[in-house]
């Protein structure tokens, strides 16, 4: 009889539509009942797993069937609950990054903190529905493919021997990493029940995964990686991207629709696309748009998507980015939510020191310097937006001439804050870690690098290195912030607020509440 792996999870939910992923041991028919309707699909095969996204267009509590047997909802949990968008769009948008997949006991809470998201879902299943958020976004990270957990390590161990070492090899075992990280009982029920929306960052492949050209060329000499790359793509492309995707964008999906039908097991099909996305990043788009209500959602690829041509050195290449400016241009919204895994706005003298090294890297100080540069780029993660300074520019100028407030929502720098620009509705909202905190050492690092001493000379750094001022200015108005954090923002106040909530044990507690007048 077949088995629930990894789900169900509430993925693509609007007005009218939900969808819901699982993973299966075996091939089958999955059915999710809500109130009496019965919607059904088949799975799909890649590398001997296999998957299904069931659509429902009814809200309520929900049931799970594998070939007619209930596998879903747990016996000692709530029962989980589809609810599809109301005309005025998700009330409170949840969004984190950076979650290990760690054991809660005493010794991994010491080294790991308590994992937030866990106790977000233990609380929610004791408070009223009303007060759950309406739509989680997960900005990046969502696994750690090259800081693998020791339970993880120990299935790489009974499987094979070789290279990579501490390191995910294959679809296989990426399909376990998401399987460990998913399956926790209570963030299992919190996945079930609430809305997830998803964009993958540097540690879902590898720590600084398309940082550089030169990153890139060290990567292609080592015999291992294009499995990796490929195997990493694939995984993404079934455990996150699938269900960013709204049922009219999967029914034309050509991977989708070619794995449906394929005879037996699709992995050649997938490996194909996955390798192609990351060969040509502009014959596939991982960048995504919704809809919520007043509100458009834009998740930007700022990894893929990458040009890292020297002489032509962006974020975001010039096809996505095309598709990014199109987006803006949406009538009839109040505002627009942007989500980038890495930040857009970071303090104002880590900025100008990426740019300076930037500058370096591409040889404004001679060969010498730039070998130096590309190494203290790779070491201490300078490939934020303003390490692509036109990149930074274009953004810049875009977000000036548009005419609605825009909350960038961003991850992966390991603490939490709020930034806002001079004279313009444009926010930053960083949240990160939810769980993989620095240490104090590191924290008190930070605090000094990049809150203190990056501010007294990265300007001069980026004068010396004689880069314009940046076209936009802005201010950290709140933080940092260094605990464990999921953040909610509120969108139907006026203003607007964001709160950063961390945990101990199973208990929510508020680090802070931002409005953003």
């Amino acid at each position: 009889m077949p088995e629930l792996v990894v789900g169900p999870m509430l993925r693509y939910v609007d007005e009218t539509d939900a969808s819901v992923w699982v993973e299966t041991s075996e091939p089958c028919e999955v059915t999710v009942e809500v109130g009496g309707t019965r919607s059904r699909a088949a799975t799909f095969t890649v590398h001997g797993h296999h998957y299904a996204i069931v659509d429902v267009s009814h809200e309520g509590t929900y049931e799970v069937r594998l070939d007619g047997e209930i596998v879903w909802p747990l016996p000692d949990h709530p029962p989980s609950r589809i609810r599809l968008l109301g005309p005025g769009g998700p009330r409170r948008v949840m969004f984190g990054s950076c979650r290990t997949s760690v054991p809660h006991d005493t010794l991994h809470t010491i080294s790991h903190g308590v994992d937030v998201l866990r106790a977000y879902g233990c609380t929610m299943m004791g408070a009223p529905e009303e007060d759950w958020p309406d739509l989680l976004l997960l900005l990046g990270d969502q696994v750690y493919a090259d800081e693998p957990s020791s339970e993880m390590l120990e299935f790489i161990k009974n499987r094979r021997d070789g290279e990579p070492v501490g390191e995910i090899a294959d679809f296989e075992e990426y399909a376990e990493l998401y399987r460990q990280a998913w399956t926790d009982p209570e963030i299992r029920w919190l996945l079930s029940t609430v809305p997830t929306a998803m964009i993958f960052d540097d540690h879902d492949l590898r720590d600084d995964w398309n940082t550089s050209a030169t990153w890139r060329e060290q990567m292609a000499r080592v015999p291992w990686w294009p499995r990796r790359v490929i195997s990493g793509l694939g995984a993404y492309w079934v455990y996150q991207h699938l269900g960013n995707m709204s049922p009219e964008e999967r029914a034309s999906d050509d991977v989708l629709t070619r794995l449906c039908k394929a005879e037996g097991d699709g992995a050649e099909i997938l490996d194909a696309f996955a390798e192609h996305s990351d060969a040509v990043p502009t014959d596939n788009r991982w960048s995504y748009s919704r809809d919520l209500g007043d509100t458009r959602l834009i998740m930007l690829d700022s990894r893929c998507a990458r040009q890292l041509d020297p002489g032509d050195r962006r974020m975001i290449d010039p096809v996505e980015w095309e598709w990014f400016t199109e987006q803006l241009r949406r009538e009839g919204v109040k505002r627009f939510l942007i989500g980038t895994s890495v930040p857009f706005l970071l303090p104002a003298g880590i900025h100008h020191i990426q740019n300076w090294n930037e500058k370096l890297a591409q040889g404004g100080w001679g060969p010498r310097v730039a070998r130096w540069s590309e190494r203290l780029r790779q070491y201490v993660d300078l490939e934020h937006w303003a390490a692509f300074r036109r990149s930074f520019e274009d953004m810049a100028r875009l977000l000036a001439r548009t005419d609605k407030p825009v909350i960038i929502l961003s991850g992966d720098v390991h603490y939490s804050y709020v930034a806002k620009a001079d004279g313009l509705p444009v926010y930053q909202l960083v949240c990160s870690p939810i769980r993989n905190p620095l240490s104090r050492t590191l924290r008190l690092a930070n605090i000094v690098a990049q809150f203190g001493v990056a501010t007294l000379i990265g300007g001069w750094l980026a004068r010396l290195a004689k880069i314009p001022k940046p076209s936009m200015k802005w201010r950290i108005a709140h933080g940092p912030w260094f605990s464990n954090a999921v953040a909610t923002l509120t969108l139907d106040t006026d203003p607007p607020s964001a709160r950063w909530d961390t945990a101990a044990a199973t208990e929510i507690s508020e680090v802070s509440t931002v409005r953003l007048p």
